[in-house]
């Protein structure tokens, strides 16, 4: 395999393959790094297992507890927000901090909304605010229950291309996320990831404080438009923003020790060395 980043991830995961747990009788993909430090939950994206944190995983293992999730294949945002609190409660952990990421980030703010006392922090990235509407939206407008499994792939692996057409610099990013969709997302768990949104609940309030809040987001995402991030800053009012000025949807693929300093310096752990300054390369 000539792709850097598939050959990075399948080592990682070949090294740090995910425990099956049944919290609720739902089966969730586990990566947990273990150890005493603050715990950080990791929650991916629809296009994304607990291995696409790879490099988070690696690079804050030493100074946290890192819990990377993949979703099961059944249930929906309120379910799994009640299994990722039960996750917790089995490895004895009051709070954590939660990033997640698209999907992710909206099941975390549901997370904090429904359940703040489990969340420490939280990180809303790349991600939106509402899931009004998104039922007309492909491939949400189809009966995702019975559509054939193939169709369903065929629309992501569409956009993917024309992704790429669009930005050839993110090549490798693209055949990465067409590997995820083409198979190594199961069925069932991809059904469930997009009908998570299309049958979601609205947005409780978020009571926690503006420094336990974090917004990330990139200025050439192009599945989240301007008004979508600004939607979601302002349901988090005072939060602190990070806004790359590139990355994509996924800046914790494309900019991983950015990503990760980002994490340490919000947590008010010691950020890496490599390339950290908090500004310019973020504009808040």
């Amino acid at each position: 395999m000539s792709n850097p980043l598939i050959r990075a991830r399948d080592a990682f995961a070949a090294s740090h393959p995910e425990t099956r747990e049944s919290p609720n009788g739902r089966d969730w993909g586990v990566i947990d790094t273990g150890g005493t430090g603050p715990a950080l939950v990791l929650i991916p994206g629809t296009l994304g297992r607990a291995d696409i944190f790879w490099q988070q995983i690696t690079a804050l293992a030493p100074q946290l507890r890192v819990i990377a999730l993949s979703y099961p294949a059944q249930g929906g945002i309120t379910d799994w927000a009640a299994d990722i609190c039960a996750l917790l409660d089995a490895r004895g952990i009051a709070s954590a901090a939660v990033l997640g990421s698209s999907l992710g980030g909206y099941l975390a703010q549901y997370l904090a909304g429904a359940h703040p006392a489990r969340v420490s922090h939280l990180f809303a990235a790349n991600t939106l605010d509402t899931v009004a509407g998104i039922a007309e939206r492909q491939p949400y407008a189809q009966d995702l229950d019975h559509a054939p499994i193939a169709d369903l792939r065929a629309g992501f692996l569409g956009a993917m291309k024309a992704w790429g057409q669009a930005q050839p610099d993110q090549i490798d990013l693209v055949d990465f996320l067409i590997a995820e969709v083409g198979g190594r997302i199961p069925e069932g768990e991809m059904r469930a990831r997009l009908n998570a949104l299309k049958r979601g609940p609205e947005l409780p309030a978020t009571p926690l404080p503006p420094a336990a809040l974090t917004v990330i987001d990139a200025a050439d995402d192009p599945l989240i438009p301007p008004p979508m991030r600004a939607a979601v800053r302002a349901r988090l009012p005072g939060a602190t923003g990070f806004h790359f000025r590139w990355g994509g949807h996924f800046p914790y693929v494309l900019r991983p020790a950015l990503y990760s300093s980002l994490i340490l310096s919000r947590l008010g752990l010691a950020p890496l060395d490599q390339g950290w300054t908090g500004s310019p390369e973020f504009e808040a």
